[in-house]
């Protein structure tokens, strides 16, 4: 179990203005932040339904809110910041072909010194995915092979592939990664096929939908799930929480997470007081 002091603690834009992430990210990286994570998505139909969040129908953004390129965003970033490490949370993979991700991540990795996190999931938005003109439906098994792809051009220096969704003669990937074989990776996702992953593929767990109260029994699968698949390394989890006092990150602790993403402003302005803030009063390092 980990305690107050293991705690990672890293901040999520994706409720931030723009204008502000730059500011509040530089901010974060001088407090001692340990993580800057950003969301993504490739395109944003004017007509959406269905949402990330269990219960809800409605789609939680519109269709007009500003997007940027993860990987494109955080080279720019990692430009201004020395120590702080670099995350999504989650890219969409399986909407690129694993060429173009394993290009960028690598990209990433190498002008940031290797600060990389890479959150990845199989995607909630149908109708993204119709509009690039993919199927929906198989996007799980999409997402598997591009990671084995991506993996094995981080990795091998030859790689050759005759897959269910990709085929390409033997190539040749360079440069590789800062970090020997690719970043650390974070399968984001609630289902039973996510934790799965996460369990066969993935470094750590980014819950989408768990509240703190159900992380425990989350924990006890993966672990009993890995115990199955014969797995002896452990697997980190990072939530997202509304973590405001240092007893809210002992109760994070407690349930087994081992990073938590945090916003701690009202605020889009009051952003970098607030991160000053709660590093003095949660004891950020």
């Amino acid at each position: 179990m980990p305690t107050i002091g293991e705690m990672k603690v890293g901040i999520s834009l994706g409720a931030l203005n723009p204008r502000f992430w730059v500011e509040a990210t530089e901010a974060a990286d001088q407090l001692g932040y340990e993580s800057v994570w950003i969301s993504d998505h490739l395109v944003l139909p004017v007509h959406m339904a269905g949402s990330p969040h269990a219960g809800q129908d409605s789609a939680p953004i519109s269709s007009d809110v500003a997007v940027f390129d993860p990987f494109g965003y955080l080279a720019f970033l990692a430009g201004r910041t020395s120590r702080i490490r670099l995350g999504t949370q989650v890219f969409n993979l399986g909407l690129r072909h694993p060429f173009v991700t394993a290009r960028a991540v690598v990209t990433l990795d190498i002008v940031s010194g290797g600060r990389v996190e890479l959150g990845i999931g199989a995607g909630w938005l149908k109708a993204e995915w119709d509009a690039v003109g993919l199927d929906f439906h198989t996007r799980g098994r999409r997402v598997d092979e591009a990671i084995d792809i991506c993996r094995r051009l981080w990795r091998d220096e030859v790689v050759e592939h005759e897959g269910e969704f990709f085929s390409f003669p033997p190539v040749r990937f360079e440069p590789k990664p800062a970090q020997e074989g690719g970043p650390p990776l974070h399968v984001g996702g609630d289902s039973p096929a996510a934790l799965r992953r996460t369990v066969r593929v993935g470094d750590g767990w980014l819950p989408m939908n768990h509240a703190l109260e159900e992380i425990p029994a989350a924990v006890t699968r993966l672990q009993a799930l890995a115990g199955e698949a014969g797995r002896v390394n452990p697997i980190e989890v990072t939530l997202a929480s509304p973590v405001q006092t240092k007893d809210d990150l002992s109760r994070c602790a407690e349930a087994g997470v081992n990073r938590v993403i945090v916003r701690p402003w009202r605020r889009s302005s009051e952003a970098v007081d607030s991160l000053r803030r709660f590093a003095e009063e949660v004891g950020v390092e």
